[in-house]
């Protein structure tokens, strides 16, 4: 069985998205100013700026953007895809890899990961390698490749968080994990609140290195957890 360790680092949106931002930001800000009768000062003060909403996007797959995806295969080496500029290329030599494992492992995966390649896929016409939605009189075992969401289930789904909390509704994050089981952090130098500010520095390839040390961890807390040898 071909099992794929993976992460991903996301950005905010860039700036062809500004425009429906500002207006859905305009939505929201209105929403709040009519709800508690506030002036806009005070609702701004409750929901943040405009700047810090668009800087939110880079945890939404609606408008934030993937900037490399790290994985790895089995025991193989781990490799990161980044095309900078290009999402589209990445999300496509993402699927490529995907087409031929059998189980995708990484943390907190069904709820952002995944979930977040689907939504820019969807967004930028990258048709996923699985068959995501099910076809009236065809059962899920005899459509392939079939990605299904469905709780409580470790296949073709593991995720560590999920599996870990036995699917509980704590989240419990990696680094916390690795550090009971033994395995170092991978959190040296950098963790996901700063990976924006080291994308403006220009450190794309501190976070590529990033990228692929969750990767690493991912894989040494699933080996643990399975009690594989």
């Amino acid at each position: 069985m071909k099992k794929l360790y993976f992460d991903i680092e996301t950005i905010p949106c860039d700036e062809s998205s500004h425009k429906p931002l500002e207006y859905l930001y305009e939505r929201k800000l209105g929403k709040k100013m009519k709800e508690k009768n506030l002036d806009k000062e005070a609702a701004i003060a409750e929901i943040g700026t405009l700047e810090k909403y668009i800087e939110s996007t880079g945890f939404d797959g609606a408008f934030g953007r993937i900037l490399c995806i790290a994985y790895a295969i089995n025991d193989e080496a781990t490799r990161v895809i980044c095309n900078d500029g290009n999402e589209k290329k990445t999300l496509e030599d993402f699927w490529f890899v995907a087409k031929q494992i059998d189980l995708f492992v990484g943390h907190n995966i069904m709820e952002f990961d995944l979930r977040f390649i689907l939504q820019r896929s969807i967004i930028l016409g990258v048709k996923p390698t699985w068959n995501r939605f099910e076809i009236p009189g065809v059962k899920p075992w005899e459509m392939g490749k079939f990605l299904t969401f469905a709780r409580y289930k470790s296949a073709p789904i593991f995720d560590t968080m999920c599996e870990w909390s036995n699917w509980g509704s704590g989240k419990v994050g990696l680094e916390h994990i690795a550090l009971a089981l033994g395995i170092p952090t991978p959190k040296e130098g950098i963790d996901g609140s700063e990976v924006w500010k080291f994308y403006q520095d220009g450190k794309v390839k501190d976070i590529c290195d990033y990228c692929m040390r969750d990767v690493e961890t991912t894989r040494a807390i699933y080996q643990r957890m399975t009690f594989e040898e």
